[in-house]
């Protein structure tokens, strides 16, 4: 199945190279571009693409505020957003995730990231590097006290599932899971697959917001 990809920056050679690349892919298609956040929300709208690689500083509109106005509705098919950034701009992370995002790519990635990127938002995954993860819980700590959902909701979930949040959101991978736990990657899988079902979260990026506004982690444990 081919991934319908929209890439939305102000800069007009971004566009044009990350449309080659992503063109060059048997399963990746370039549907559309915009050239600012408001262009983007129409152009997404109209043709519906899988992923949005989205900018985070643009005119009109900024990536921020799109990707709120994109994804404020939840549907089941809204696309999944992959901000663009450069190392500079990484004050945005937390309030990106909050956002929806479902990760984070650098400008400077190669075809070969920037494809697997791609594919692995498409899937329902987050793109979130080691980096990204400690910027995140550096924002967490910053912030200070816990704020945003309550605790409640964390009540359906079993402790092995608890304790397998906790770990996503201090930015163990799967297979870092299932060895802290010693039990299998695929293990790991489905009981992540339950969280995301038991507390209405997209993707990981989400789940680990949550784990740190609700205080199940805290910066610095």
């Amino acid at each position: 199945m081919t991934i319908r990809v929209m890439i939305a920056d102000d800069q007009g050679m971004v566009r044009t190279g990350f449309g080659v690349l992503l063109n060059a892919q048997p399963d990746i298609e370039v549907v559309g571009e915009a050239e600012n956040g408001e262009r983007a929300l129409l152009v997404a709208g109209s043709l519906r693409p899988d992923v949005v690689l989205m900018d985070v500083r643009m005119p009109v509109m900024d990536g921020l505020e799109a990707t709120r106005r994109l994804l404020s509705s939840g549907a089941d098919d809204a696309p999944k957003v992959l901000m663009l950034t450069t190392f500079d701009l990484d004050d945005y992370v937390y309030e990106a995730l909050r956002a929806g995002a479902s990760g984070f790519l650098l400008k400077d990635a190669s075809a070969t990231e920037l494809a697997e990127a791609v594919r692995v938002v498409a899937a329902g995954d987050a793109l979130l590097s080691p980096s990204i993860t400690k910027r995140l819980i550096s924002e967490f700590a910053r912030l200070g006290a816990p704020r945003g959902p309550s605790r409640s909701r964390l009540d359906e979930l079993t402790d092995r599932e608890t304790e397998v949040l906790a770990l996503v959101a201090r930015g163990l991978s799967n297979a870092e899971i299932a060895t802290e736990l010693v039990v299998a990657e695929q293990t790991v899988k489905t009981h992540f697959g339950r969280i995301l079902a038991k507390l209405a979260l997209r993707d990981r990026a989400q789940a680990i917001v949550y784990a740190y506004e609700t205080g199940l982690v805290r910066p610095g444990e």
